[in-house]
C-alpha cells in the first residue's frame, strides 16, 4: 500500500478496491467484460469525522461497501473510491 496524499474531509474514506477475481474457484477464466465489480477494498486515508461521530475505521482494515458505494477516482495510476463511512457495511 503506497502513500497517498490524499486528505479525505469530515466521515469520508479513501478505500483502494481489491483486484476483480480472474478465476472461477473450477478454473475457469472470467473475461474482463464479465468480471464484476469488487465489492472490498483496503482503507487508504480516513477524515477526522465530524463533531458529532468520530470515524470507526482505520488506515490498513479491510470493508465491505455496497455495490454502487461511493465516488471512483484515480490518483497517480491507481484506482480508488472515497465514500461516507456510512457507506461501509462491514469491516472484514
Amino acid at each position: 500500500m503506497a502513500k497517498v496524499n490524499i486528505k479525505p474531509l469530515a466521515d469520508r474514506v479513501l478505500i483502494e478496491p481489491l483486484q476483480a477475481e480472474t478465476k472461477t474457484a473450477s478454473g475457469i477464466i472470467i473475461p474482463d467484460n464479465a468480471k464484476e465489480k469488487p465489492q472490498k477494498g483496503t482503507v487508504v486515508a480516513v477524515g477526522p469525522g465530524t463533531k458529532d461521530e468520530k470515524v470507526t475505521v482505520k488506515v490498513g482494515d479491510t470493508v465491505l461497501y455496497g455495490k454502487y458505494a461511493g465516488t471512483e477516482l484515480k490518483f497517480s495510476g491507481t484506482d480508488y473510491l472515497m465514500m461516507r463511512e456510512s457507506d461501509i457495511l462491514a469491516i472484514v
